[in-house]
């Protein structure tokens, strides 16, 4: 393992995981919502700082680019979990059920395309980086869940995760087909 600025601000990321669920379970109700927003939101710019800093300080490394996508990934279904749990419904159920499984399938995928030396074929496109931004933006809106503004900041979350999850569906499409172009 390369410990390295990055990296290190990789693992902080893991270790802000459970400090979002007790936040979100155990502080105070007016709270709970907003102070968590605040620690997924912090956690979002670590994940943009750690791959900045990694390129930027060259400090790129093959762990770094394994641990990132997991950080992520982990951090997102974890906050999506505690929103199902929270709120429940169906659309927010199948919305968090895509996105989850989407990034399942995906990392599957990845990792088949580089034991068959194919893994450029699958990096990460514009839609891909569209939808984590919209789910990204959405989960910080669900997590705070109280108007600001006067603007209705819960609902906009769930519109732009519906977002996020229609984008899901179509880059998951559009990986899927050039994988399969590949084989």
């Amino acid at each position: 393992m390369t410990a390295n600025i990055p990296n290190l601000l990789t693992w902080l990321r893991i270790a802000l995981i459970p400090l979002v669920v007790i936040t979100y379970y155990y502080l105070p109700s007016p709270w709970a919502g907003p102070v968590s927003a605040l620690i997924f939101g912090f956690a979002g710019i670590t994940d943009w700082l750690d791959g900045y800093l990694a390129r930027r300080l060259g400090q790129v490394s093959h762990f770094g680019a394994f641990l990132d996508p997991v950080a992520d990934k982990l951090m997102v279904a974890t906050a999506l979990v505690l929103l199902v749990d929270e709120h429940g419904g169906t659309w927010l159920s199948i919305a968090a059920v895509i996105i989850i499984g989407r990034e399942i399938t995906i990392s599957a995928l990845r990792e088949w395309m580089a034991q068959i030396g194919q893994s450029a074929k699958v990096a990460v496109s514009f839609i891909g980086k569209l939808k984590t931004t919209a789910q990204i933006i959405a989960i910080l809106f669900l997590l705070y869940g109280h108007p600001l503004f006067g603007l209705p900041i819960y609902e906009i979350g769930l519109i732009l995760l519906y977002i996020a999850a229609a984008l899901t569906l179509w880059s998951m499409l559009q990986y899927l087909r050039i994988a399969l172009r590949s084989v």
